[in-house]
C-alpha cells in the first residue's frame, strides 16, 4: 500500500461551484446604519472564502503538522454557505422633506423637541411652521426666553391660561405669526406682555382677562385692524383717552368683553361712544354705580346690529333703559342679573317686545316668579347660564382645549421647559 500524501486544494477550486457570491461592504454598511443598525465585522476565524495562505497562518503550528503527516485516504471539502443579505429597507435620509415632515407631525411636543436634537437636517425640518401651528400650554411654568423661542418657530395659535410665564428674550424684532392667543390670568410682567404683543399685527382673537395692562400694551393691540374677538374682562390699569383710541382703531370687532374693568365714569364713557359699529355681541357688566341710563341710549345708538348684551350688576338701570333696548331688533340674548331697580313684572313684558332667545335675571325674580315668567314666555330661556361666554376663548368643560373653536394640538401633560 503506497503512502498518500495529503493534497491541499486551491481555495479557486473550493469555490469553482457555480454559485456566484460577493460582498459590498459599503453598500450594506450604508443600508444597515440607514435603517439603525451597526453592521457586524467578520469574525476573523471565518475562514470561508479566505486564501489558503492565510488558513495557513491562522492554523496553530502543532495542528498544522499534524495534519501534513497525517495518512489519508479522502479529501473532504466544505461546501460554501450561502451570502448572507441584509433586509430590505430604506435609509431616513432617502425620504423626501415632505414625508418626513408628515412623520414629524403625528409627534407630541416633548418628542418633537427631542428629534430636533438628531443632526442638522431634523432640526431644521423640526423648525417648520406648519409643525407649530397650535400650542397649549395651560398651567405651566415657562422659564426666561421659553416663550419667545416657541413664538419665533411660526406658533398661530397659543392657550396658556393661568401659565406662569418668563420673560420672552426675542433674539430679533422680527414680527410674530401670532393670531390666536390666549393669556388669560397669566403670571407675567408688564414688559414681557408689552413685549409679545408689540410683535403681534395679524391678530384675530386675543384674551388678557385679568391682567393689568398699560397705555403701551392698548397702543399695541391697537395696530391689530383685523381683530375680531377682544377680551379684557377685569382688566385694569389704562387710561381712558387709550381705550378710546384702541376702540376707533379696531374697526373690525365683532365680540367684546369689557366686564368688571377698573373703570371711572370716564371710562364708561369713552367706551360706549367708541364702541365699534359692526359689534354684535357685547358684555359690559358690572358697573355698578357708572353705568347710566344715558350710556345705555348711547350704546344702543353705537351699535344697533347687537345679538348680545350683558349688562349684569348695574344697579343704577331701571326699566327706563327698556325703551332703549327695544331699539334693537336682533337682540337675542339679553343679561340684566342683579340689576335690582328693575321690576320683574316689567320682564314679561320686555320677553314679549322684543326677538329674545334666553334672559338672564338671576337675583331680580324669587322661584315663584320665576316659573311663572317661564310659562307665560316659553320660547325664551330663563337663567339657564351663570355666565357670559362673548369673546370668551374656551367654554364648557375643563378638559376642553380649543379656543375660539380651534383644536391646539401640541401640549405638555407635564412640566417639561
Amino acid at each position: 500500500m503506497q503512502r498518500r500524501h495529503l493534497q491541499e486544494i486551491p481555495a479557486s477550486s473550493r469555490n469553482s461551484s457555480n454559485l456566484s457570491w460577493s460582498w459590498d461592504s459599503k453598500k450594506s454598511s450604508d443600508l444597515l446604519c440607514g435603517m439603525g443598525v451597526t453592521p457586524m465585522e467578520r469574525d476573523p476565524q471565518d475562514t470561508e472564502n479566505t486564501p489558503q495562505d492565510q488558513i495557513m497562518m491562522m492554523t496553530p503550528p502543532q495542528k498544522h503538522k499534524k495534519q501534513k503527516e497525517k495518512d489519508d485516504t479522502f479529501v473532504i471539502a466544505r461546501r460554501p454557505r450561502a451570502a448572507k443579505t441584509s433586509p430590505p429597507g430604506i435609509s431616513w435620509d432617502a425620504l423626501p422633506d415632505e414625508l418626513l415632515l408628515g412623520i414629524l407631525s403625528c409627534l407630541p411636543l416633548t418628542d418633537l423637541v427631542r428629534v430636533s436634537r438628531v443632526c442638522k437636517r431634523w432640526n431644521r425640518l423640526s423648525c417648520d411652521e406648519s409643525l407649530w401651528y397650535s400650542m397649549d400650554l395651560t398651567g405651566k411654568h415657562l422659564a426666561d426666553g421659553v416663550i419667545g423661542n416657541l413664538l419665533l418657530l411660526g406658533v398661530a395659535v397659543i392657550r396658556c391660561p393661568r401659565s406662569c410665564i418668563g420673560e420672552p428674550m426675542f433674539k430679533d424684532i422680527r414680527p410674530l405669526r401670532l393670531q390666536h392667543a390666549d393669556f388669560s390670568n397669566c403670571t407675567v410682567s408688564i414688559d414681557a406682555l408689552r413685549s409679545i404683543i408689540s410683535r403681534c399685527h395679524k391678530l384675530h382673537n386675543l384674551s388678557l382677562e385679568g391682567l393689568e395692562l398699560t397705555d403701551d400694551i392698548l397702543c399695541a393691540i391697537a395696530q391689530n385692524s383685523d381683530l375680531v374677538r377682544l377680551n379684557l374682562g377685569g382688566c385694569y390699569g389704562f387710561s381712558a383717552s387709550m381705550l378710546s383710541h384702541m376702540l376707533k382703531s379696531c374697526t373690525r370687532l365683532d365680540e367684546l368683553n369689557l366686564s368688571w374693568c377698573d373703570f371711572t365714569a370716564g371710562h364708561v364713557k369713552s367706551a360706549v361712544t367708541d364702541l365699534p359699529r359692526r359689534l354684535t355681541q357685547l358684555n359690559f357688566s358690572g358697573y355698578r354705580q357708572n353705568l347710566l341710563l344715558a350710556d345705555v341710549e348711547t350704546l344702543v345708538q353705537q351699535c344697533p346690529d347687537l345679538t348680545s348684551l350683558d349688562l349684569s350688576d348695574s344697579v343704577m338701570l331701571t326699566t327706563e333703559c327698556f325703551p332703549a333696548l327695544y331699539r334693537l331688533p336682533h337682540l337675542q340674548h339679553l343679561g340684566l342679573s342683579r340689576c335690582y331697580q328693575i321690576c320683574p313684572a316689567s320682564l314679561l313684558e320686555l320677553g314679549k317686545s322684543m326677538p329674545l332667545r334666553t334672559l338672564s335675571a338671576f337675583g331680580i325674580v324669587t322661584d315663584s316668579s320665576l316659573q311663572l315668567l317661564k310659562e307665560s314666555l316659553p320660547h325664551i330661556k330663563i337663567n339657564c347660564s351663570f355666565f357670559s361666554t362673548i369673546a370668551r376663548p374656551t367654554t364648557g368643560h375643563k378638559r376642553n382645549r380649543d379656543i375660539w373653536g380651534i383644536k391646539c394640538k401640541l401640549s405638555l401633560s407635564r412640566i417639561d421647559f
